[in-house]
């Protein structure tokens, strides 16, 4: 069987698995931490993406990766003011993210 092939449940493991290790083996490296967030937030693993998210921010304050993924983790999570402040804070480094339309509010709704 070829690893192409492979269940996408398996993908994801060996993914999760590899991301750990890379983890462990360059703590200081901001995105490394970025990236197992990125991966931990589709599986709704809120929690470790926002542990991840705040170790990339710690080493890298202005990672706009790393904000602009953190917001829609802490909507997740339910808090939308947190969220909507730290997305201000990451269009205040790149206004064009596509996450800034999670600020637009619908005509006649409060979010």
């Amino acid at each position: 069987r070829h690893g192409h092939c492979a269940h996408p449940r398996i993908r994801a493991a060996a993914a999760a698995s590899a991301l750990d290790d890379l983890v462990a083996r360059c703590t200081d490296y901001a995105e490394v931490h970025n990236q197992r967030a990125f991966a931990s937030f589709p599986r709704g693993d809120y929690g470790a993406a926002l542990d991840d998210l705040d170790r990339a921010l710690a080493l890298s304050p202005n990672h706009v990766a790393a904000l602009s993924g953190k917001a829609p983790t802490l909507f997740g999570r339910g808090k939308l003011p947190k969220g909507k402040a730290i997305l201000r804070d990451a269009l205040r480094l790149n206004s064009w993210l596509s996450e800034r339309t999670f600020l637009v509010e619908p005509p006649g709704e409060e979010l």
